[in-house]
């Protein structure tokens, strides 16, 4: 029995040193892509605010959507819903927490309130209304592929009016972190998701539980990082529609495609635990950009709910 239990946590030591590494991987990876991404959009003159909710989100969900397809090819669809629910969470109220506590406050310039929050909320409210059956259908996907399709003609046909920027020069090294930080995404991706496959077994917690929390919360460093700098360098804008382009990117792009690869597994933990919180922060959301402004203190109470959602996860695994 000693034995047993001394080989469980060598195993165990093992499958967290190779996710640690993939991790790192998947990161770095994703930092590449997302630079020479944003850089790319601006030198097309695309307003900040717009790469932020198009390129930079897409670039930052990246991370999900491979590990995704990936948990589906290997029988573990479980981790998708998981993963698209956790980090959308983890998007609002540590991204968008720790955004306003770094940068002070948040101003919101643009005016997101009459399309792109509409937007947002709707697909909050749309996943609820597609998993609240525990189904995940073709058709669903298909919907799901239709908004995202929407979204994004929305994005680049809308008139904002906007300050001048800098464009930057393309250079041959913008295209190669381009395309080695593909590679290094799918890499990462592909170890990150078998060792949590591995540590879900040996743990004997369910998956959809281990991407609700270790999954959402690695690959959403990059929205993270993305965030802080963007507030540090005083351009919220970005900071803003990072986190509502990233959730978007994730209810239609995350859950849509994956689910063309094969059936998704919807765990009862989804709808009576995860969905309802996820819907409880878009709204709460919604509500603090009502003023335009969010403030350190409002950060620092979203930094709390999200502490307070990793134990209830923790709790409700056990």
């Amino acid at each position: 029995m000693q034995y047993y239990i001394i080989r469980m946590n060598i195993e165990l030591l093992q499958w967290i040193g190779i996710f640690v590494v993939a991790l790192v991987v998947l990161l770095k990876a994703s930092d590449w892509f997302i630079k020479a991404a944003e850089k790319i959009g601006l030198a097309l003159g695309i307003p900040s605010f717009i790469v932020g909710v198009t390129i930079v989100a897409a670039g930052t969900s990246l991370p999900e959507l491979i590990s995704s397809i990936f948990a589906v090819m290997q029988d573990s669809s479980e981790i998708v819903v998981g993963n698209v629910i956790g980090s959308n969470i983890t998007n609002i109220l540590l991204v968008l927490g720790l955004t306003a506590i770094v940068g002070k406050h948040i101003d919101i310039k643009f005016d997101i309130l009459n399309i792109d929050m509409p937007l947002f909320i709707g697909s909050a409210f749309l996943l609820w209304y597609m998993l609240y059956d525990a189904e995940f259908t073709t058709l669903e996907a298909m919907i799901c592929l239709a908004g995202l399709f929407i979204f994004l003609a929305y994005t680049f046909g809308a008139d904002r009016e906007g300050e001048e920027e800098e464009r930057p020069k393309l250079t041959p090294i913008v295209f190669g972190m381009l395309i080695l930080g593909g590679i290094g995404i799918w890499a990462g991706a592909k170890y990150t998701v078998e060792a949590v496959i591995k540590i879900s077994e040996i743990l004997n917690i369910g998956k959809d539980i281990v991407a609700l929390t270790m999954i959402a919360f690695g690959t959403s460093i990059p929205e993270i990082i993305v965030s802080i700098t963007a507030a540090r360098r005083g351009n919220p804008e970005m900071a803003v529609g990072n986190v509502l382009g990233s959730n978007i990117f994730n209810t239609f792009a995350v859950m849509g495609i994956p689910a063309l690869f094969g059936t998704l597994t919807i765990p009862d933990s989804t709808t009576l635990f995860s969905l309802p919180i996820m819907l409880g922060a878009s709204v709460l959301f919604v509500i603090m950009t009502l003023t335009k402004k969010i403030s350190k203190w409002e950060g620092m109470m979203l930094f709390l709910f999200y502490i307070i959602f990793l134990a209830e996860s923790i709790n409700y695994s056990s």
